[in-house]
Formats: C-alpha cells, structure tokens, sequence
C-alpha cells in the first residue's frame, strides 16, 4: 500500500511544467479580460479539469505496474475535491463581505489558487516526510480527523457572524500596511499620497489563503490516509485544487444543492481518522485486516450522493408551501 511510484525527475518537471502552462492560459489568454464568469462556461471549464484528472488517473493504470496507485490517485482525488467544496462557501461569504463583484472574482480566485498549490505542496512533502520517519504521527492525524468531524457535526454558527476583519492575520497585516478602501481600480496594491496602500482586493486574497491554510490542515492528513506516495498525493490534489475555481463559478448558483454536505464531510473526516489508526495499529499489530481504499471510495462517493438527495428533498419540501400559495 505504501510503495511509492518510482518516477524520474522528468515526470515531476514535466507535471509541474504542465500545471505553471495551464495556469498562465487561464489567466493570461482564457480569462485575460476582467468579466464576469457565467454558470455555463464555469460548468465547461469544470468538465475539462475533471477529464484532465481521470484522463491522468487513466495513465497511471495503464503505466504503473501496481495498479492500486491508480485506486489511490482517484479516492485522493474524489477525497480532496470533495472536502475543497466546503471551500466554495467560505469563498461566497469572503466576496460578499468585501464586497468585491463578479467581474473581478475570477483573478482573486487565481492568485489564491496559485498560493494554495504553493502551500499545499509544502504540506505534502512535509507529511510524507514525517510519516515515513514517525509512523506514530498516523494516530495523531486520525485522532484530529475524528475529532475535526465530530466538531463539524456539533457546530454551529450562524453566517452573519462572519467577519474576516477578526482574523488575526488581516489585523495583524493592518498593522503592518496602511489599507485603503479604494476599488476603482482591481489591483491589490495602489499608491496614495506616495505610498502604497493594500486594498480590499488584497484582503480578499489574504483572507482566501489563511483560511485555505485552515482547510488544509484537514484535507492534507486525510489524504495521506488514502496514499503516502508523494507523487500520488501530490498530483490528486493539484489537479482537485486546479478545478476548484471554475467549480466555484458552476456551483455559486446551485449551493442549495449542498446544504447537508457538512454533515456528510463531518462522517467522511471521521472515518478516514479512524481509517488511519485502524490500519496503522493492524499493521504494527501483524494484523490481516485492512480498511481498503475501495471502501473508503465507497463511502466518500456514497455520503456525497446521499447529502445532495437529501438536500433536494430539503428545498422541494420547503419551496412547496411557496408555490401553492402562488
């Protein structure tokens, strides 16, 4: 389970290389003038993403010898694109808060993107490397994946207190940096009086990396539950974080569509910690019992479906009474 896909260092410059050329069409020639992204487009580009991954997991069955790296690839996958939903509803309050419009989201997106790939890079490298030197560090991942879940399952908080301004990172920038509420001009840094001033552009985009930084520390250990090959962890999660903005653009008008998928995720987060322990403990133990990815895949796809059944029967129920009264 833990052997790692023996790949030269062409095919880590060549995947990174592909991402950095991606990335610079998207912004540079896709998306080049500030618009405002339609559900349709969104819902293309959504499609493209989620073929390059499947099209990619494909290479790997039919390349890799061990073909259980491509069930990890795609349960890291599903797994990681799964918990990066809960993301796209941080992301609506962010921009609703800072009132930042349609137009200009997609740009804000992209930068916070391409610090979230940064970031979440040094996660996986860093985790990898302290599992294989301290398998122990596997129970306590899973303990905090249990207990992440069943945190999600009590909480409970009501959108209206969101207020990013509280955030200890954006006070402590405020401190650092005079911020102005100019948004005239989109950019994220622009001089005044011969100084140069944040803007709320900025904010957004600084806000949108603390609180993926956040996300990760979930997201991370869960999928290295899944898979501890670096190259297997790393490449499902790119491709799972590439297609989360135009996902954010396809879903924006359809997130009633999700309104359990909290609960869901908390169940997700809770099984795979205890996926962790279990299977570290068999191990050590000599134990022949295995809680397998297929399972997991199961589980991961079966309590999403569930969510999203249950969230439709939710808004019929309620938006009936509505329209007898019409």
């Amino acid at each position: 389970m833990n052997n790692h896909v023996h790949v030269g260092i062409e095919y880590w410059i060549g995947f990174i290389s592909f991402v950095i050329i991606m990335l610079m069409l998207d912004l540079g020639v896709f998306h080049k003038k500030d618009t405002e992204v339609k559900v349709k487009p969104a819902l293309l580009w959504s499609g493209f993403w989620i073929s390059l991954a499947l099209l990619f997991n494909l290479g790997i069955w039919y390349l890799v010898d061990d073909k259980s790296k491509a069930m990890e690839f795609l349960t890291a996958y599903l797994l990681e694109k799964s918990l990066s939903i809960d993301n796209l509803f941080v992301f609506i309050l962010i921009f609703s808060f800072f009132k930042i419009e349609a137009r200009y989201q997609h740009k804000v997106l992209f930068w916070g993107i391409f610090g979230a790939l940064i970031m979440r890079a040094i996660f996986i490298f860093a985790g990898v490397a302290i599992i294989s030197r301290f398998s122990w560090v596997m129970y306590i991942f899973g303990v905090f994946l249990v207990y992440t879940g069943i945190h999600m399952l009590v909480e409970k908080k009501d959108k209206s207190e969101f207020n990013p301004n509280e955030n200890i990172v954006l006070r402590t920038f405020r401190k650092i940096m005079p911020v102005t509420d100019d948004m005239s001009r989109p950019r994220f840094f622009i001089r005044q009086a011969g100084k140069w001033v944040a803007t709320p552009f900025f904010l957004t985009l600084l806000f949108i990396e603390a609180s993926d930084l956040v996300f990760a520390v979930d997201s991370i250990p869960a999928v290295l539950a899944v898979s501890q090959d670096t190259f297997i962890v790393f490449t499902s999660n790119i491709f799972a974080i590439l297609g989360l903005r135009s996902l954010y653009f396809a879903l924006n008008g359809i997130m009633t569509l999700f309104t359990y998928l909290k609960y869901a995720l908390a169940v997700i987060l809770s099984f795979i910690g205890l996926k962790m322990c279990v299977n570290e403990l068999a191990k050590e133990l000599g134990w022949h019992f295995h809680i397998s990815n297929g399972l997991s895949l199961t589980i991961i796809v079966g309590l999403i479906a569930l969510s999203i059944i249950l969230s439709v029967i939710k808004n019929r129920k309620v938006t009936a009474p509505h329209n007898k009264n019409l």
